[in-house]
């Protein structure tokens, strides 16, 4: 995942303690009372997400004001104790932590220490599946034909769902993951993006099945499962080539434009590189959020330059995490 693990929230844990006796008195089904408990988890980590973008675009707008914990916590309506346990329970870290891995100074770090990574890899000719943080992808594509007729043969099911960054909107096929946005759009809307790319593929609403790609996107740690996620991308054969490349950034890594055209063999096209980054349609696996201006500064974000720092953030703290 590209964050700590939650840390436990007692009032969560009352609640589920208090919650269970009931099902045992009067005779529920234990598995209603899980999957119940695990929605209230999905949505206690989706509104900590609102009230944490919503401070890091204070943060962005009044960087020149260097505002306090204290104006930070004051702006989402919480007390400075209360936005720090919320801060906490969702990314594992504190505030001032978090925010330090948004600085400028660090992205520079970041970006010197990711570029021989990614010349490593290229020189030597890594073809196995990206590994993403802890999550191992199956890159697969559709095939010229499909991408030409708009996946014309192809069954996408779809539905929305909570992450850790936000709503967001599941596509997949039989052959993998195809779509993953982040989009607080009615489903209908959100659909509308998905016919958008795939203008001939069947749509069909399923949210139960793309419910379980959820579950394996963002909740590892509960499923257990190791296995390589599949993923399908469609794209021309440019697109690809950037998108498969973005898997070689490492969690907790940043890069470039300039040094992604560089490491493909391709230091003329940075400009075509940056506009393969923006065409993607799979975020947070296919991790386009790692490119960053070369600069330093974070740039803009298909899904929000704020939901771009949380994830940026979020596997800086687990990256953190597992070095100890």
């Amino acid at each position: 995942m590209a964050r700590a693990a939650l840390r436990p929230n007692p009032t969560l844990l009352l609640s589920t303690a208090m919650f269970f006796n009931g099902c045992r008195k009067n005779r529920v089904d234990t598995t209603s009372c899980i999957a119940y408990i695990g929605g209230m988890e999905k949505i206690i980590e989706h509104d900590d997400y609102q009230r944490i973008e919503k401070a890091l675009v204070y943060l962005e707008s009044h960087r020149e004001e260097r505002p306090t914990l204290e104006d930070v916590a004051r702006h989402v309506g919480l007390s400075p104790h209360h936005f720090q346990r919320i801060f906490s329970r969702w990314v594992g870290i504190s505030p001032k932590r978090f925010l330090q891995f948004l600085t400028i100074e660090h992205a520079r770090r970041c970006l010197a220490e990711t570029r021989s990574v990614l010349d490593a890899t290229f020189e030597s000719g890594l073809s196995s599946p990206g590994r993403l943080h802890d999550l191992m992808v199956a890159v697969d594509a559709v095939t010229p034909g499909e991408f030409k007729s708009g996946g014309m043969g192809l069954t996408i099911r779809f539905g929305r769902h909570q992450s850790p960054f936000g709503t967001c909107l599941i596509g997949a096929t039989d052959r993998g993951v195809c779509w993953l946005s982040f989009s607080d759009e009615t489903l209908e809307t959100a659909a509308d993006e998905i016919m958008g790319h795939f203008h001939h593929a069947e749509l069909l609403e399923d949210e139960a099945g793309t419910g379980r790609w959820r579950d394996r996107i963002f909740d590892r740690t509960t499923t257990g499962d190791d296995a390589a996620l599949p993923v399908l991308l469609s794209g021309t054969n440019f697109q690809l080539k950037v998108w498969e490349a973005l898997l070689r950034v490492p969690s907790g890594g940043l890069c470039s434009y300039s040094d992604l055209a560089t490491a493909m063999g391709r230091s003329s096209a940075t400009r075509a590189v940056a506009s393969a980054v923006a065409s993607n349609h799979i975020a947070f696996l296919i991790p386009c959020h790692r490119v960053i201006r070369s600069m330093g500064g974070f740039g803009q974000y298909r899904w929000g330059a704020a939901r771009k720092q949380a994830i940026v953030g979020g596997e800086q703290a687990k990256r953190l995490e597992a070095i100890g």
